[in-house]
């Protein structure tokens, strides 16, 4: 069985792991351009209801093969020289950061490209379910589009 590392962090994504991320890349001197991807938990209004939080959960084992075969698919489909998925469980407050993408090419083209490509097919076939809290602490179950 292939080993899988898992694409998944407990609570918000802290800013320091993303730069750190970053400046490991700084000695891959092939690398001529990067892009990243980081999405934010925002003060979604729904139903008069402000969402103040959501909390992750997944299928882990399902998920990280689903986010492997996701990367090894994009890795065929692109020039890709590094890419990196991290994804939250549990709870994430507005204006923290749920998921962070990293992509690496030699060329910044396939960067742009890959990108959106690796976030639309997380958002639409990974197994990880966000319950939207709001201020008035009912919640709701979030739907990915």
């Amino acid at each position: 069985m292939k080993k899988i590392k898992s694409v998944f962090v407990n609570g918000p994504i802290p800013p320091e792991f993303i730069a750190n991320s970053i400046a490991k890349h700084q000695s891959k001197t092939a690398i001529g351009a990067h892009n990243i991807f980081l999405g934010q938990i925002r003060a979604d209004q729904q139903n008069n209801k402000e969402v103040k939080a959501i909390n992750y959960t997944a299928y882990e084992d399902m998920a990280n093969e689903v986010m492997y075969t996701i990367r090894e698919e994009t890795f065929e489909k692109f020039d890709l020289s590094c890419m990196h998925i991290y994804h939250s469980l549990g709870t994430v407050y507005q204006g923290e950061i749920c998921l962070f993408v990293f992509v690496s090419a030699p060329h910044r083209k396939v960067t742009f490209e890959a990108i959106e490509y690796l976030v639309e097919r997380i958002k639409k076939e990974a197994p990880i379910y966000g319950k939207e809290i709001f201020s008035d602490e009912s919640h709701q179950w979030k739907v990915n589009t």
